[in-house]
C-alpha cells in the first residue's frame, strides 16, 4: 500500500506488510536510533499477528481488514522542556478524541444523500469516545488504543487498532463492529488513516503548545464533548480488583474520570480502570 495521503501527515511513515506488534516495532526502532525516528513517526500494518490491548488482552484481526497504527510522540513544550508526569495521562484521551473525530467523519460522509438516489431510512449513527480510549459506534467498539512509554521515558507510543472491513463472522467480540458494517461500504484505508493522523497532530501540537495544559489548549473541552461515558451509569473495574458503580459526571484537570458512587454518593476520581457502560 502506498498511503500517499497519510505520509504527508507525519514526519516519518513506514508501512509494513506484516508486523507482530507495531508498538513493539516502533519502540525498538525509536530506542535503537532516536535521530532516525523523530517526533510524529508512524508504523502501520494491515496484518498484525501479535497485537495487544489494555490489561494484556489480545488484539487480532484477519489480514487486510483492520489497521494497526503506532505513532511516536516526543513531547516538548515551546521552551523545550519535558511534560510533567501527571500531564501524560491526557495522551490516551487525546488519541481517542482524534480517532473519534476521524471515524465520525467517515460515518457522516457515508450518510450524505446522493443526487438521484432516494435517501435511506437508516438511523443516524452515534460515534463517541468511551473513557479513556475506546471509540464506539452506536455503543459497539470499532477502535481501541494502547499508549506505552519508551523504556527511557523519552517518548510515548500511541497504538491504535481500527476495524475497517470486518464482517459479522470476523468480529472478535459481540460488542465489536467495523466501518464496513456501519457504512455498508469498504473504507479507503489511506483516507481513514490520514484523517486520524491529521486530527492527532492538530490536537497534539495544541496540547504541547499550551505547555501540556488541557484546559488552555482546548483538549479538555474537546474530549468532554466527544466522550459518551459522561452522564452514563458505569461500572469501573479498579486495578485492585474492586468495582465502582456510579454515574460518570466529568473529567478532571489530569484526565481522570469523575464518578459519583451510587452507594454512598461520594465523588471519586478514577485514573485507571476498565469501564463498562451499564444499561438499565
Amino acid at each position: 500500500m502506498e498511503f500517499s495521503l497519510s505520509r504527508t501527515e507525519v514526519s516519518r511513515f513506514e508501512y509494513r506488510s506484516e508486523a507482530a506488534s507495531t508498538n513493539d516495532v516502533l519502540k525498538e526502532r525509536a530506542v535503537a536510533d532516536a535521530a532516525a525516528w523523530p517526533d510524529l513517526s508512524a508504523v502501520v500494518t494491515d496484518n498484525q499477528t501479535q497485537g495487544r490491548g489494555r490489561l494484556g488482552r489480545v488484539w487480532l484481526a484477519p489480514t487486510g481488514k483492520a489497521l494497526a497504527i503506532s505513532v511516536l510522540l516526543r513531547p516538548r513544550t515551546p521552551a523545550g522542556d519535558s511534560l510533567a508526569p501527571h500531564q501524560l495521562g491526557w495522551f490516551p484521551l487525546l488519541a481517542g478524541a482524534a480517532m473519534t473525530r476521524a471515524v465520525r467523519g467517515v460515518v457522516e460522509a457515508s450518510m450524505q444523500p446522493v443526487e438521484g438516489v432516494k435517501e435511506a431510512e437508516d438511523p443516524r449513527h452515534d460515534v463517541t469516545l468511551k473513557w479513556p480510549n475506546d471509540v464506539l459506534i452506536d455503543g459497539y467498539k470499532v477502535c481501541g488504543i494502547l499508549c506505552e512509554l519508551l523504556p527511557d521515558a523519552s517518548g510515548i507510543i500511541i497504538g491504535a487498532g481500527l476495524n475497517l472491513s470486518l464482517d459479522e463472522h470476523d468480529l472478535p467480540t459481540l460488542t465489536s463492529t467495523s466501518l464496513l458494517l456501519v457504512t455498508r461500504t469498504a473504507p479507503d484505508p489511506d483516507k481513514v488513516l490520514a484523517a486520524y493522523l491529521h486530527e492527532l497532530v492538530a490536537l497534539y501540537r495544541a496540547f504541547v503548545g499550551a505547555n501540556g495544559d488541557a484546559q488552555r489548549s482546548g483538549l479538555h473541552a474537546d474530549v468532554s464533548a466527544l466522550c459518551g461515558t459522561l452522564g452514563s451509569v458505569v461500572r469501573v473495574q479498579l486495578p485492585g480488583g474492586t468495582d465502582l458503580v456510579g454515574t460518570a459526571t466529568g473529567i478532571d484537570a489530569e484526565g481522570r474520570l469523575n464518578v459519583v458512587n451510587q452507594d454512598d454518593g461520594e465523588d471519586r476520581s478514577v485514573a485507571a480502570g476498565d469501564v463498562t457502560h451499564l444499561r438499565y
